[in-house]
């Protein structure tokens, strides 16, 4: 006997409520088990308050910038930039090989190598930074001006070394511009520790955080500190991405003269307070080099070999210096005091 009409009516529209209230089940599981995690606590990624990115799983090829930038960076949108020609990447224990081994062994500093990316001003570099394995590269294209070997040494204030500052400022611009912000530092530059604890950043304060030959003990004193774009951290976002566009431009009124020289300038004529660019000098206390010795060994972060002139001397004296830091770490690491060796060859390299 067949149901009366009202009845089938009445189960077909039962089953057609049960069959959307599952799809409609399924399709908020599948949302909550796709979307990203609310964030992974870390040190680092608290440290910068910018723009969150997902991370990328691409492996960057050597001609796409953005893709690069985007592996190394945090899912902040933050990352570590560093710069190397065929002669920094020396297999032979050149600055390279004593970046990477102070990031190594220092303090809360390995997790740190993942978001590193090296950029190669030739070929011979970023080959030699492939086969390092656990690093992220990128092949900066040639200069438009045909002058492209940078390859070799390039002596402090030589014309390839002013040529090679100039298209770091305009790589480190185009990642401002991509929506990134980032820590730069030299090779010549050991990191004994973690620097992102010390370095304070306050994302509604600061857009540059910058180092200093020599500190005058007044961080916001812009004027009366002398920077040093060797190691500093610079947030994106309208106000930095016009300061790297006019530091670059100034190249053309600046002959001779080395992207440094032209910052300090461009500060003293009033520049950053006109762009509106919060900027913070880093004490040296902290962030230490061959000009001005940091003494505590608790606070210090990084070493700079600035005030040296040529790679062997560098290499020489911060060798020195990685030694120094970890007779420390092996010995007494309650005591303040860190007693640097002489920076014999660099002295000797103005002679």
């Amino acid at each position: 006997m067949s149901a009366p009409a009202g009845l089938r009516q009445h189960c077909a529209l039962g089953r057609a409520i049960a069959v959307v209230a599952i799809c409609l089940l399924v399709i908020v599981g599948t949302y909550l088990l796709s979307s990203p995690a609310a964030g992974d606590g870390d040190t680092e990624e608290e440290f910068f308050s910018v723009r969150r990115r997902r991370r990328s799983s691409v492996d960057a090829g050597d001609d796409d910038l953005e893709a690069a930038v985007r592996g190394a960076a945090y899912a902040n949108g933050t990352l570590i930039v560093s710069v190397l020609n065929r002669a920094y990447a020396d297999e032979d224990g050149g600055l390279l090989d004593l970046f990477l081994r102070s990031m190594r062994e220092g303090e809360g500093t390995e997790q740190l190598i993942a978001h590193v990316l090296l950029v190669a001003m030739d070929r011979p570099a970023f080959l030699r930074c492939r086969r390092l394995g656990g690093v992220r590269c990128y092949q900066l294209p040639a200069a438009q001006d045909g002058a492209d070997d940078l390859s070799s040494e390039q002596l402090y204030m030589s014309d390839g070394f002013i040529r090679m500052m100039w298209r770091r400022i305009r790589l480190l611009g185009d990642v401002l511009k991509l929506g990134y912000s980032f820590i730069f530092t030299d090779l010549d530059v050991m990191w004994l520790r973690n620097p992102l604890p010390r370095l304070e950043y306050r994302a509604e304060e600061e857009d540059l955080l910058i180092s200093s030959d020599q500190f005058n003990g007044r961080p916001g004193d812009i004027a009366g500190n002398e920077l040093n774009t060797g190691f500093f951290f610079v947030a994106s976002n309208n106000r930095t991405a016009a300061l790297f566009d006019e530091w670059h431009a100034a190249r053309d009124r600046s002959a001779g003269m080395k992207e440094q020289d032209v910052l300090n300038d461009m500060k003293r004529r009033g520049a950053l307070r006109r762009l509106g660019v919060r900027a913070r000098v880093l004490d040296t206390a902290r962030f230490s080099g061959f000009c001005q010795d940091s003494r505590d060994a608790r606070e210090v972060a990084t070493v700079h070999a600035n005030c040296c002139r040529t790679m062997r001397a560098k290499v020489a004296d911060l060798a020195a210096v990685l030694a120094a830091a970890r007779r420390r770490l092996d010995g007494d690491g309650a005591s303040p005091v860190l007693r640097w060796p002489p920076h014999s060859q660099c002295v000797k390299s103005w002679e």
